[in-house]
């Protein structure tokens, strides 16, 4: 039988029901012993005094927060507790909200609710089948191991799943990453190819057709070692597409995707089994520059051997790639 890592109560409104908290996942993640290389001698870790260098008992420690200048004030386990007793054993649902309005980069683990008693039973399948009807999720907070948690709690067919949530703080912001394309939209061939890629790859989602394949290849590894097998090194990531060949790849992929028609442009046998037709293949559409960000720019000086590509600005690669460019498809032109 399963145990719950948090017993308490969750309530809304004047309604409380008594539940107890169980994960809803697994880690199965290979986990390894560390060694000193070319021994058998374990590395093992101690909680040490670093002025005594004698090993602490667990029950001995208790936290320290830095306060500045070399000072920290310490706090005992017991203390972390007594300043919320009623929210440690307490999930207090004070909002409901749209299920679908919750950003899904805020949610972190998953958890399930269970009643801790039989009549508990019919209030707790009272909230969950009108939170399935509404499609709501009760917003609340709890503490659970000296940690405070925002949590949205959601009906998932017939139980009460519990996720916590990070604080709208704990979210960085996008603004802070270099080279998004910005304002700039993707337009013309290339939005049709790539629209139609997607939906060429859409599909149901099911789970179940997934598996972590590196696991499985941690452990074939493993085995492999173990009975002195030659270990086989699995292939290179692919190169990034050159945007000079965006159109090709993504003609080449949808191609794939609807089940291995080749494209438009290249060599296709006819019926009947006569000899096929050579045709050449279209030079694709050149991207308009001025829509390109400076991450792209680079990405296509990178491909021409643009020197100096690297202390540019924006308008500078722009007028390399263009000249670059303009250069390379007159080379192709003479062959």
């Amino acid at each position: 039988m399963a145990r719950a890592i948090w017993t308490g109560s969750i309530s809304f409104g004047l309604v409380s029901i008594p539940v107890g908290l169980f994960s809803a996942t697994e880690d199965h993640t290979i986990h390894f012993n560390q060694f000193e290389r070319g021994t058998a001698d374990r590395i093992r870790y101690q909680r040490v005094n670093e002025r005594t260098g004698k090993e602490v008992e667990y029950s001995d420690i208790v936290k320290g927060k830095d306060v500045g200048g070399g000072d920290y004030v310490l706090v005992e386990p017991d203390e972390l507790a007594d300043i919320a007793p009623g929210r440690s054993r307490t999930i207090d649902i004070v909002t409901f909200v749209d299920l679908d309005e919750i950003d899904p980069i805020f949610f972190q683990k998953t958890y399930w609710l269970a009643p801790t008693a039989e009549q508990y039973a019919r209030p707790y399948a009272l909230l969950r089948d009108a939170m399935t009807r509404t499609n709501r999720a009760g917003i609340a907070t709890f503490v659970m191991r000296g940690k405070e948690y925002l949590t949205a709690v959601r009906a998932d067919d017939d139980v009460l799943a519990l996720e916590t949530l990070f604080f709208a703080d704990e979210i960085r912001d996008r603004s802070s990453l270099d080279e998004l394309p910005g304002t700039s939209k993707a337009k013309g061939k290339e939005m049709e190819m790539a629209t139609g890629l997607i939906e060429s790859m859409s599909g149901p989602w099911r789970p179940e057709d997934f598996r972590d394949t590196f696991t499985e290849r941690v452990e074939k590894l493993i085995e492999d070692k173990r009975r002195g097998r030659e270990i086989v090194t699995e292939a290179e990531p692919p190169e990034p597409t050159a945007m000079s060949d965006l159109i090709a790849a993504l003609e080449a992929s949808v191609a794939e995707a609807r089940g291995g028609r080749k494209p438009a442009g290249t060599k296709a046998g006819k019926a009947g089994g006569k000899a096929e037709r050579k045709t050449r293949k279209a030079e694709p559409d050149p991207p308009d520059l001025s829509e390109l960000s400076k991450a792209d720019l680079t990405a296509m000086a990178r491909d021409l051997d643009v020197a100096g590509r690297s202390s540019m600005n924006r308008a500078e690669l722009e007028k390399a790639v263009a000249k670059a460019s303009g250069a390379a498809q007159k080379r192709r032109k003479a062959s």
